[in-house]
């Protein structure tokens, strides 16, 4: 592994890199490739991939997908990015980070 700083990938990054119709899929499209390229380790989630299970299969403006495609969609996420189990030292190591730097959210 790299010393690069690892990046998280969110959600909704992960959906406006793969839906075309999005207005920021080449800027999120783009912000992926350019870390992998840097060799940043890439993060995500077992809760973003829920989230993006249920986002890319729900009505949307854009044309839903259809579920097996989907589904592999996110077994390449698995096999492209690092993925965080939902375990309490993952939950103890967030809570140790929002301790050590400023955030804001809705």
């Amino acid at each position: 592994m790299t010393d690069a700083k690892p990046l998280f990938i969110d959600t909704n990054t992960l959906v406006y890199a793969n839906v075309i119709e999005s207005p920021f899929h080449i800027q999120a499209l783009k912000a992926i490739q350019e870390a992998h390229y840097t060799q940043r380790p890439l993060w995500i989630s077992r809760q973003v991939l829920r989230e993006y299970l249920v986002t890319m299969t729900r009505p949307q403006a854009f044309a839903t997908l259809p579920k097996e495609t989907v589904l592999e969609q996110v077994n390449h996420f698995i096999e492209r990015f690092h993925v965080a189990d939902d375990t309490n030292v993952v939950t103890q190591q967030l809570i140790t980070l929002i301790k050590q730097h400023q955030l804001g959210g809705k």
